[in-house]
């Protein structure tokens, strides 16, 4: 029950920009990892294509940019009304996210791996390649670690002796 208490409190406090925050981080996240996956392209029209054996890395990504634009805004809330300095949850979930969310071996990116690093980057982008979903749900785990804490903090705060 307090996992919603916590949601009330935050998004009740000042709904519109904590919506918008979330909103942005999440459009920011979603476009930024189906760039990096070729399923959105923007020359020379704006294009979305996913293909059958894409969906599932779809919807986890998908879920990875909403966790990361809830957690963002509920930290940017605890920043604003505690004196909670910048969470090391925040940080640490987000870049995993990003690393683990985006494979490497799937979109342009891996070229430029393999290229510059050499047999060190086809190991890498064989290793993305194979355990993509598994990365993914590793950063989703992240994330929902980072949320229950923010959850946890934003909830103690509010206790009474």
């Amino acid at each position: 029950m307090s996992k919603f208490f916590a949601f009330k409190l935050v998004y009740g406090s000042n709904p519109i920009l904590y919506s918008g925050i979330t909103i942005l981080v999440f459009t920011i996240f979603w476009i930024f990892f189906n760039v990096f996956d070729e399923l959105l392209y923007f020359s020379p029209i704006l294009y979305f294509y996913l293909p059958n054996d894409a969906i599932v890395g779809f919807i986890l990504s998908v879920a990875s940019a909403l966790l990361l634009g809830v957690i963002v805004s509920m930290n940017i809330y605890l920043l604003r009304n505690s004196g909670i300095k910048l969470d090391k949850a925040l940080v640490s979930s987000s870049f995993l996210t990003i690393l683990f969310s985006t494979c490497a071996s799937c979109s342009s990116i891996g070229f430029v791996i393999i290229s510059t690093f050499g047999s060190a980057g086809i190991i890498a982008t064989s290793f993305l390649t194979n355990y993509q979903i598994p990365l993914r749900l590793l950063a989703i785990g992240i994330l929902i670690l980072a949320l229950y804490n923010v959850f946890r903090r934003t909830t103690s705060s509010c206790s009474l002796d």
